[in-house]
């Protein structure tokens, strides 16, 4: 959410981040209700005035003037109540449509309407040569009994897995791994729920552009998340964090999910897009300052780069255009994976910086040592994201027997050298 001081003073160019990034926002609504607002309050700060003068003068004033300041009061207590209920529909009806402005991209955002206007940033790795014909992940892991999609298709529906044996382990000896790399960066490891109120939502901006992809419990006011995000946001909402304690690193573990409500049937085989998964997320609150903001940007996004060269994948950065970074955010840089399968990079990891958006939402704020309290920036990133960064790890280091090799750093964990 943005300032509607800000708004009112830079509507021209809050007007052209909602183009850049196809929204449709009604800020001459926006503009109306907040003259209105300003308007109706300082009307009530004028009539509460006027009733503490004639308060004051009651005691002093002769009969008559006792008899029309009494009259005037009650006609004063009249409109302040009715001006009130105005004020606090007005202030309601404005939050709402705050809720909807997007946040100022970044000056190096390419400006485009999709993915397809991202600029790559960096390639790094070379996509194997296997000297013969590779298989995808399904025919690999079904080879070897290590996942079982028909059966679960049965229990589950359409976009549902199940790992067994190795690749189980596999899993979780990436996540584990990844929080303990990430505690030894200075991250807490943490794990939270993934039921969470829809206010949560609101707070991260999922709500109300993302409900469609979102699984909802209506009986409990709740709802399945799709990232560790969500809840450690409202881990701090309506607090004012003292500068001393910042920034708060956390590294989130969850089970996460996504009604995939817009995939459009695509990715139905394997385990690339699936309605339940797991993440472990980088979350970073910290102070309101662009130049702190970039260098935790530029360090979520190493410690995401240096997880999938210890796979040994081939990965490239990108850049995210205007109209694919969504709504709160200032920037975003994917990780893009080599899928041999696919012939293609695809999507494992996101980098994203929001500024000030989400605190706003949320309430977070910081004191500084002077005493002024500041909303705070938030950040994150995915860590890792299983079972999606399996399809290119059982891919990228498949053998000719069909067998798979296991990076040396996973090997400490699993006892062997290759999937059998």
């Amino acid at each position: 959410m943005l300032d509607i001081a800000f708004i009112r003073n830079n509507a021209a160019a809050v007007a052209a981040a909602a183009r850049a990034k196809g929204m449709n926002v009604d800020l001459d609504q926006i503009l109306a209700l907040d003259v209105a607002l300003r308007c109706d309050k300082t009307r009530l700060e004028t009539l509460r005035a006027e009733r503490n003068r004639i308060v004051a003068e009651f005691l002093t004033a002769a009969a008559p003037l006792r008899t029309a300041g009494a009259e005037r009061s009650r006609a004063i207590a009249s409109e302040l109540s009715a001006l009130q209920g105005r004020v606090t529909e007005t202030e309601q009806a404005l939050r709402e449509l705050l809720l909807t402005v997007p946040n100022l991209p970044w000056q190096g955002a390419p400006i485009g309407p999709d993915e397809k206007s991202n600029q790559v940033v960096r390639v790094v790795g070379d996509r194997p040569d296997f000297g013969f014909t590779p298989l995808d992940h399904v025919a690999i892991a079904d080879k070897h009994g290590w996942i079982d999609t028909p059966r679960i298709a049965k229990v589950a529906g359409a976009r549902s897995y199940v790992l067994k044996g190795r690749l189980a382990l596999l899993e979780q000896a990436l996540l584990f791994d990844t929080s303990r790399r990430l505690a030894q960066e200075g991250f807490q490891p943490i794990s939270v729920p993934a039921l969470v109120r829809g206010d949560g939502f609101v707070n991260t901006g999922h709500f109300p552009f993302a409900r469609e992809d979102t699984f909802e419990l209506p009986r409990d006011g709740a709802y399945l998340a799709g990232t560790a995000e969500i809840a450690l946001t409202g881990l701090h909402g309506g607090e004012i964090i003292e500068e001393r304690d910042l920034p708060l690193l956390y590294a989130g573990f969850s089970p996460c999910f996504r009604r995939e409500a817009g995939s459009g049937g695509r990715d139905v085989r394997g385990l690339l897009r699936v309605h339940q998964f797991y993440k472990v997320e980088q979350y970073v609150i910290c102070r309101d300052d662009a130049e702190e903001s970039a260098y935790w940007h530029a360090r979520l996004l190493a410690n995401a780069e240096n997880i999938l060269q210890d796979l040994g994948l081939p990965y490239r950065v990108v850049e995210c255009s205007t109209g694919d970074m969504g709504p709160g955010k200032v920037r975003m840089n994917d990780i893009e994976t080599w899928v041999p399968s696919l012939a293609c990079y695809r999507e494992t990891h996101s980098c994203s910086s929001l500024h000030e958006w989400q605190a706003r939402r949320a309430n977070i704020r910081w004191r500084d040592r002077r005493g002024r309290v500041h909303f705070c920036h938030t950040l994150n990133n995915t860590a890792i994201a299983t079972p999606r960064v399996l399809v290119p790890l059982i891919e990228n280091h498949q053998t000719l027997q069909g067998q798979v090799r296991v990076p040396a750093f996973l090997q400490n964990y699993l006892g062997w050298e290759e999937l059998l």
